[in-house]
């Protein structure tokens, strides 16, 4: 089923805005850039002192740091996010497949959300098959489930989040991220991984505006061989999904 184009928004005199030059957009993509310099030394000071290393905190202070590296880090990725969208960056870093380890990628995943989680009240469970080590690509699949786990605690204030891999037959895995928030709109569905949707804008509940995060997904997902997908139940949550080849990396 096809989907029409959405109308473009209006300004306040009844007319479209005027269309965005490639300078702009070049702009921006400069901007966006040079936010991540700054954000990553946050993300550098946050992590030294919440390990202690200039002194002793207490666990209040360890959880407000804590929050602080999430949320410089959350806008680290959406710089990235744009940066690469903008750019048409969709190919993978590593080529070929390395061994890593499922369970350490999603430990890694945890301790990043763990301070958002523990600040909203929800519950947080991670679920991952046997064998452990894989031969895949580690680095953009953990991008795409730090993006999907975020945006899920982002939009979901009760119940909980729920990170999971399972194995499908030796070779395949389905990896997941579901939360109970109050899940996305049908008439949103057809659009949801569409950057910068227009006229749009009130039926985005679960994700941020631009959509970057989820087009960034997208073309991860599809660049490691599978097609990234999402069931959404208004009020009873949303589930993200795609199947990987993961084939077993053996004792090393």
């Amino acid at each position: 089923m096809s989907t029409l184009a959405q109308p473009l928004p209006l300004d306040r005199d009844g007319a479209p805005p005027p269309p965005v030059g490639s300078e702009d957009l070049e702009w921006v993509v400069e901007m966006a850039h040079d936010l991540r310099s700054p954000l990553s030394s946050i993300l550098v000071l946050a992590e030294s002192l919440r390990d202690g290393r200039s002194g002793g905190v207490n666990d209040v202070q360890k959880r407000q740091l804590g929050l602080i590296y999430s949320a410089a880090l959350y806008l680290c990725a959406e710089a990235s996010d744009l940066t690469d969208l903008m750019r048409g960056s969709d190919r993978l870093a590593d080529r070929s497949p390395v061994s890593f380890s499922l369970s350490d990628l999603f430990d890694a995943v945890r301790g990043i959300i763990q301070p958002m989680v523990e600040e909203k009240g929800l519950e947080l469970v991670v679920r991952t098959p046997q064998p452990d080590r894989r031969l895949g690509h580690p680095r953009p699949l953990s991008r795409v489930l730090l993006n999907l786990a975020t945006n899920a605690i982002k939009f979901t204030e009760r119940g909980r989040v729920v990170i999971g891999a399972r194995a499908l037959d030796t070779a395949r895995v389905e990896l997941s991220v579901r939360d109970t928030g109050p899940g996305i709109a049908p008439d949103a569905l057809p659009g949801l991984f569409q950057a910068f949707p227009h006229g749009r804008l009130g039926l985005r509940q679960h994700f941020s505006s631009s959509g970057l995060g989820l087009a960034i997904c997208r073309k991860l997902v599809a660049a490691m061989g599978a097609e990234l997908r999402v069931d959404s139940l208004p009020k009873r949550g949303t589930r993200f999904h795609f199947e990987l080849a993961l084939p077993p990396a053996g004792e090393e």
